[in-house]
């Protein structure tokens, strides 16, 4: 049975190194690794079959695609512009007032996308232009960018929380509330980064003159008022609905698009620009769903071969100390952040380390916030970095480098880990949200 599974875990990641789709690599695994179980091909495909049947019957999966399709018509709307200006009017007096006018934006608007990727793209269009007209440094500007885009994978709604809840059997509720401290300090941290940095190095980031903040006519603050209260509205009624109990996370999300369709009405979003909406939340979700429902089978495939005890097992052979092992799990989790990206290293990984955890002790919902941490510094680690891609793609300035852009991030790689390590430390960061209102 080892040798089984030894074979399994080996086969898929040598696709996923060569390659191959991660979707593909996980059902030929999982495929081979029935087929070898049980010796018979009939009852390895009737096996793959009732797993993407029991998986995608369940209603838990509509989450997504709502999520998803809100998130893309505050996107299009143009809210995300409304509300970076409404936070740098606010923040006009802070050292660095429009770096952190970006960290808190995005955290606002990541808590309608829930995903890191749309805000990197976003904020890449609307902040970096404002920050160098300003004279900030350039390295320092996609670097805030790019760092703070990360909170969208943390602050919910976020498709990997629910990723994550979904192979787990968490509450997504539990799991959405537990990441809302982790997701505020992180945010302070950041805010807090870019006021030392400013202040040691006022060049990096000359003071905003005020009467350019005051520039705007009534009529234009009135619009961007209702961009940004919109946005604001819609966190209250999506996490607030979840927090007093009086939405489940399928009817809040259900809510959450019917507020995010009036925002975008209201914006003036027209009607081919609302079935483009409709049809990239389709094109967005369908690879999520495939995938989750072929992670179900690897998963299920796992349990029933014994892998996770075996792999269990492994890892205490190398050592019983649950740092070690959490350390393992950091260096996991970082080194396939450099090939693969963040959906494919939960679905690669977490049926196998959320057991281990449980076994050392770690709550579950501590370790999911500290699993998204970690895999949430991924999105920044060379090679692949695929928010430093986007920002690269998304900014409007062909001369910089991915070199540039990874060297503004590593200062946000670092703080993301001490908050992930802080969330293992102190597990009440994620815990005590849930307790008091779940």
């Amino acid at each position: 049975m080892a040798t089984l599974i030894l074979f399994v875990i080996v086969l898929l990641l040598v696709l996923v190194i060569i390659g191959v789709d991660i979707a593909i690599a996980l059902g030929v695994a999982s495929f081979v690794g029935a087929l070898l179980l049980t010796q018979d091909p009939q009852i390895a495909l009737a096996l793959l079959g009732t797993t993407a049947y029991e998986a995608l019957r369940k209603d838990i999966f509509i989450v997504i695609p709502l999520f998803v399709l809100m998130g893309d018509f505050v996107a299009r709307s143009g809210a995300a512009k409304d509300l970076y200006s409404i936070c740098n009017r606010a923040l006009r007096r802070l050292p660095a007032c429009l770096a952190i006018a970006t960290v808190l934006g995005n955290s606002l608007f990541a808590a309608m996308t829930g995903v890191s990727i749309a805000s990197a793209a976003a904020f890449s269009r609307i902040a970096y232009p404002e920050m160098t007209a300003l004279g900030y440094d350039r390295v320092f500007s996609v670097g805030v960018i790019a760092g703070s885009a990360c909170l969208g994978m943390l602050i919910p709604p976020s498709i990997l929380l629910i990723i994550w809840a979904v192979l787990t059997e968490e509450s997504i509720g539990a799991l959405f509330i537990a990441g809302v401290i982790p997701g505020i300090v992180l945010s302070v941290v950041f805010a807090l980064y870019c006021i030392i940095t400013a202040v040691l190095k006022p060049e990096i980031a000359p003071a905003a003159p005020l009467a350019k903040a005051e520039s705007l006519s009534s009529d234009e603050k009135r619009k961007q008022l209702i961009g940004g209260a919109g946005i604001i509205g819609l966190i209250l009624l999506v996490i607030g609905g979840i927090w007093s109990g009086l939405l489940t996370p399928t009817e809040s999300a259900g809510f959450g698009v019917l507020g995010a369709f009036l925002i975008a009405l209201t914006k003036g979003l027209k009607r081919k620009e609302i079935i483009e909406a409709i049809y990239q939340a389709g094109k967005t979700t369908a690879p999520i769903l495939i995938l989750l429902v072929l992670a179900t089978a690897y998963s299920r495939l796992l349990a029933m071969s014994g892998a996770v005890d075996i792999i269990t097992e492994s890892f205490f052979a190398v050592s019983g100390n649950g740092i070690v092992l959490i350390s393992l799990m950091i260096v996991s989790w970082l080194l396939l952040g450099m090939f693969v990206d963040s959906t494919s290293i939960i679905l690669l990984t977490v049926p196998i380390f959320a057991p281990m955890a449980s076994v050392i002790g770690v709550d579950a919902l501590a370790f999911g916030i500290f699993g998204i941490l970690v895999i949430e510094a991924g999105l920044l680690t060379p090679p692949f970095g695929i928010l430093i891609y986007t920002v690269k793609g998304a900014v409007p300035d062909d001369s910089l480098t991915l070199g540039e852009i990874f060297k503004g991030a590593i200062p946000y790689w670092l703080m993301i880990l001490f908050v992930a390590i802080m969330v293992l430390v102190f597990p009440a960061m994620t815990t005590w949200l849930p307790q008091h209102l779940i």
